[in-house]
């Protein structure tokens, strides 16, 4: 039987958040002023975050609703949000009765904008219906609009990934070598780092500097030899290196052929 909220004049009811990040990690926050263990996951007491209203309609137009607290947690940090933990991440807002730990979901979004100010943040929550903003029609390009080893491109990633050891940093040149590793095909990819305090965070590759990797982010205060990452292969997304480095000419998904704006602005020259 599904659990009425509110239908008594008094109830302890409380508030609680889930956070679903990228990197695999889950975290969860309740308004209670002690930990509740419910759903499989320990709700850390947070009782100075807040929730704003949360809005819902049966139209197109996007549930709204907003999170504000207290940098409080370990979790939840200045430098966690700035490396970008957070971005996109999945979350949960519901009700829980903390004193059977009955509880129910009523939101169901995913993390936008953050705000860090005195010690504080805001987090803007986006709902479901906030994909329903994204315009379904590509846009026509030279260069190939999938993601590699995403959908659309559909080639295999774990054949593009390798696990390697970190045998040299240079943070002044914002770069690594990694043992055994040829940098030219992970130029323009990236590595997530699996040790050290920026575990899970991904790094993109802009550069190679003879064997080093050079890395469009700061790297990793704390990150030294023998750390492991994985590498992924990076592709500069034009038809040439489609067909001939990876024979995927099929899944291409541009248009390298059809003439661009500046054909209507030519005029013949004299031979």
């Amino acid at each position: 039987m599904t659990h009425v909220f509110f239908r008594e004049e008094l109830e302890g009811v409380a508030t609680f958040w889930r956070i679903y990040r990228k990197d695999g990690r889950a975290l969860g926050f309740t308004s209670h002023d002690r930990n509740l263990v419910f759903g499989g996951l320990t709700h850390l007491a947070a009782p100075g975050m807040i929730p704003s209203s949360i809005r819902r309609t049966s139209d197109l137009s996007p549930d709204s609703a907003e999170v504000q607290g207290v940098l409080s947690h370990d979790s939840i940090s200045v430098p966690d949000l700035s490396k970008g933990r957070f971005d996109d991440a999945a979350i949960q807002v519901g009700a829980v009765d903390w004193e059977t730990l009955d509880h129910t979901v009523l939101y169901h979004g995913s993390i936008g904008a953050i705000a860090e100010q005195g010690g504080e943040f805001t987090a803007e929550l986006r709902s479901a219906k906030f994909l329903l903003d994204e315009d379904p029609v590509p846009r026509t390009s030279p260069t190939c609009r999938a993601e590699f080893c995403g959908p659309g491109c559909n080639l295999a990633a774990p054949a593009f990934t390798v696990e390697a050891a970190v045998e040299e940093v240079d943070f002044e040149a914002n770069s690594a070598i990694f043992t055994g590793i040829d940098p030219t095909p992970y130029l323009f990819g990236w590595a997530r780092w699996i040790d050290g305090a920026d575990s899970g965070i991904r790094s993109s590759i802009i550069a190679s500097d003879g064997p080093a990797l050079v890395f469009g982010g700061a790297l990793p205060g704390g990150l030294q030899a023998g750390d492991q990452a994985l590498l992924r292969e990076g592709c500069d997304h034009t038809f040439a290196a489609c067909n001939s480095r990876f024979a995927n000419s099929a899944n291409f998904r541009g248009e390298p052929f059809l003439p661009g704006n500046d054909l209507l602005a030519r005029y013949p020259l004299p031979e």
